[in-house]
């Protein structure tokens, strides 16, 4: 193995987090049986699997790395990530298991498409929500132009959905709203993007339009997030 080398910075934590995932499930290992393994704690592997701003040191690394058979070169060697969109709704999820789905999902980037980011909801409005994002090294983005107005919500909740659809199509005509839809798009081709709204079902909420227009725009794929 090779000698000591300083823990990764931050902007690489993610990278080396995604490999340690891949190579565990690549073994069919749980968590629970890596971190037995490499003598670590559990919540210590979990730290180091989630990408976040506080990471283990550089032997609990080489213990993960002896475990998985492998070099710390092998290790460190990042995972070939694709681009695209998933859709994200909120609805039924605290701010802990959202946030989990979204690293176990490798999103780099949340877009988020309320008009005005606050929720009743602990942990979602928009201060709170971008620094539990940023703990795991995931940006934060608010696209108001991409925001339905409060007027043309209840057809997307009674059963109107096509007229809720049709009114917000409309709205994505303006400046603001193609400046966002531009925005999304080649953030999209680049990275790994959750589309983020409150509505679990993407059929009852405007986000769906939105992910269809960058979809064509883009040429990416569209996925629920898990």
């Amino acid at each position: 193995m090779a000698g000591p080398r300083s823990a990764p910075p931050h902007k690489h934590t993610r990278a080396l987090a995604q490999r340690v995932r891949a190579l565990r499930e690549d073994r069919g290992w749980t968590r629970e049986r890596l971190a037995k393994e490499a003598g670590v704690a559990v919540g210590t592997l979990g730290r180091l699997e989630s990408g976040g701003a506080i990471q283990p040191g550089f032997f609990t690394v080489g213990a993960v790395a002896k475990a998985l058979m492998v070099s710390l070169d092998d290790l460190f060697r990042s995972v070939p990530d694709s681009s695209g969109l998933w859709s994200a709704g909120y609805e039924g999820r605290d701010i802990s298991a959202f946030v989990a789905s979204l690293v176990d999902s490798r999103i780099d980037v949340v877009a988020d498409v309320r008009l005005t980011p606050i929720s009743r909801k602990r942990g979602f409005s928009k201060t709170r929500l971008r620094e539990a994002l940023a703990e795991v090294g995931i940006e934060y983005i608010h696209l108001r132009g991409l925001g339905n107005p409060k007027d043309n919500r209840e057809p997307f909740w009674d059963g109107r959905v096509d007229l809720g659809r049709t009114r917000f199509s409309g709205l994505l005509e303006s400046a603001e709203a193609q400046s966002d839809l531009d925005r999304l798009a080649e953030r999209a081709r680049q990275s790994r993007v959750a589309v983020l709204c409150f509505e679990k079902d993407e059929s009852r909420c405007h986000r769906q339009v939105v992910l269809e227009k960058v979809h064509k725009q883009a040429a990416v794929p569209v996925i629920p997030l898990a």
